[in-house]
């Protein structure tokens, strides 16, 4: 078996996962075009995959999240879009770590929500969290009745 030999030695891809009320992956990517310096871009269902020289990936992602910060997020990727290796065009079928991606886009508008949430609240005014030592252990009667309770 030969070595893996890079398409594009020195550049990095980086997935951009949107999740969205306002903004679509269509318009994310045509405002990446407008802005893009030089990178491939290539829109997907769940997003963007840009691959480029690092400082001018990270400075275009930059930018694109300033549209909507709380609904844009980015995963690195070691494959450019279209790898042979990697791409679904060559082996039929998703890709390697769809199923991973597609799993993590279910989550996504739980993180969006606590980071919407966490920009309306006061910092002073959020409690702080129980103390695990100061909690009465359950007691075995009721402890009894739940799982009864579940049984029937």
């Amino acid at each position: 078996m030969s070595g893996y030999v890079p398409k594009k030695p020195g550049t990095i891809t980086r997935y951009v996962l949107i999740e969205s009320p306002t903004v679509t992956a269509g318009e994310l990517a045509i405002r990446a075009y407008e802005i893009s310096q030089g990178v491939m871009i290539k829109e997907t269902c769940f997003g963007l995959a840009i691959n480029g020289e690092e400082e001018v990936v990270d400075d275009l992602i930059r930018q694109l999240r300033e549209i909507d910060p709380d609904h844009i997020f980015i995963k690195d990727r070691a494959f450019v879009p279209g790898d042979p290796l990697r791409c679904r065009a060559n082996l039929g079928g998703a890709r390697p770590g769809f199923h991973g991606i597609e799993y993590e886009t279910m989550v996504l508008p739980y993180v969006s929500a606590g980071l919407t949430e966490l920009r309306t609240r006061n910092a002073r005014d959020i409690p702080a969290p129980e103390s695990p030592q100061n909690r009465k252990p359950l007691d075995i009667k009721r402890l009894k009745n739940l799982i009864e309770t579940q049984e029937t």
